[in-house]
């Protein structure tokens, strides 16, 4: 790496430099070749300065480009998403900023540097693209989870309903939030697999959106029953305790391995650990431990791809043997 000679000025090969290393030669060079004493102290200080925010770019933080997280996952969990994007801002000392997710490409194209998705277009898009990795998962509060990265589909049905299980809803209307949902129509269908069923096993299915639309249908009887993913069930009864004497839990199916914090192609490896580290250590202040049970979540646990597996072999299954709601 060459240097400047003859008291040339270090402008001329600073383009050869790292950005702290360029400045750190303009203050050598200013020290060296200004006469005055005073005016050399203030801008040798001066430049010193702008040498430390270079420095600290060239390190990987202070940078001015913003990280984007996006949520795929239930609005009644954002308020856990937005403390996770807060604290990486506080944390790295860069700006990051949440946004709702509208396409999973955002995630192919890393649009997006990191998202909180459902475990099953995650296994999918894994599957295309490897440089998509999981980062964290949280661990929701209660007993039934027993302090793991994982969820549950709880059947609901209208508190009236004659059905006490899911083999009672042979020829119901069923409803369920997407076709990119684990918890509302995977585990579903390898329900109906694993009993050897088909998806006419319902007279009709209703595609709502949202965990908490289908809840909707299920309490008004536009719909007879669907499959709600645990946590998102739990918050909208505690959110809104008039919904709980108008339906009951008949069935549960799962558990499964919850939705993780994932890292697109746009997150280097050291930047992925920074973020993991920062995420899995929520919970021991009082204020974030206190955000975090907005969502029900305990804490967040490192995790890595082989966790969801057991999506993984549900998919297979599904897709193998060509069930879904139509046939």
């Amino acid at each position: 790496m060459s240097r400047p000679t003859n008291g040339a000025h270090p402008r001329a090969n600073a383009t050869t430099l790292w950005p702290g290393e360029a400045v750190a030669s303009v203050v050598v060079w200013m020290h060296r070749h200004t006469r005055r004493a005073p005016c050399r102290f203030h801008l040798t200080a001066a430049v010193a300065c702008v040498g430390v925010t270079f420095w600290r770019m060239s390190r990987g933080r202070g940078r001015g480009r913003e990280l984007v997280f996006a949520t795929y996952l239930a609005p009644n969990i954002k308020p856990v998403y937005e403390l996770v994007t807060a604290r990486v801002s506080e944390a790295l000392a860069r700006p990051a900023r949440l946004i709702v997710g509208e396409s999973f490409d955002q995630l192919r194209n890393g649009e997006v540097d990191f998202a909180f998705v459902c475990g099953l277009p995650y296994v999918r898009l894994h599957r295309e693209n490897p440089a998509l990795r999981v980062i964290a998962a949280p661990v929701v509060r209660g007993e039934r989870y027993g302090g793991r990265p994982i969820y549950f589909s709880d059947v609901i049905v209208p508190a009236d309903s004659a059905a006490a299980s899911f083999e009672d809803l042979r020829g119901c209307t069923w409803a369920y939030n997407e076709p990119d949902s684990h918890s509302g129509y995977l585990v579903t269908l390898f329900h109906l697999y694993r009993m050897g069923e088909t998806g006419r096993y319902f007279a009709r299915t209703v595609r709502t959106d949202f965990h908490q639309e289908s809840i909707r249908r299920v309490t008004i009887k536009a719909a007879d029953a669907s499959a709600i993913d645990s946590q998102v069930l739990a918050v909208e009864l505690r959110d809104h305790p008039d919904l709980r004497p108008q339906l009951r839990i008949v069935d549960t199916l799962g558990p499964s391995t919850i939705q993780p914090l994932v890292a697109t192609r746009a997150v280097s490896a050291s930047l992925g650990e920074e973020v993991r580290e920062i995420v899995t250590g929520l919970g021991r202040m009082e204020l974030d431990s206190n955000l975090l049970g907005q969502g029900l979540v305990e804490r967040f646990t490192a995790i890595d791809d082989a966790a969801y597996e057991d999506i993984a072999a549900m998919l297979d299954a599904v897709e193998s043997s060509r069930l879904s709601f139509d046939a």
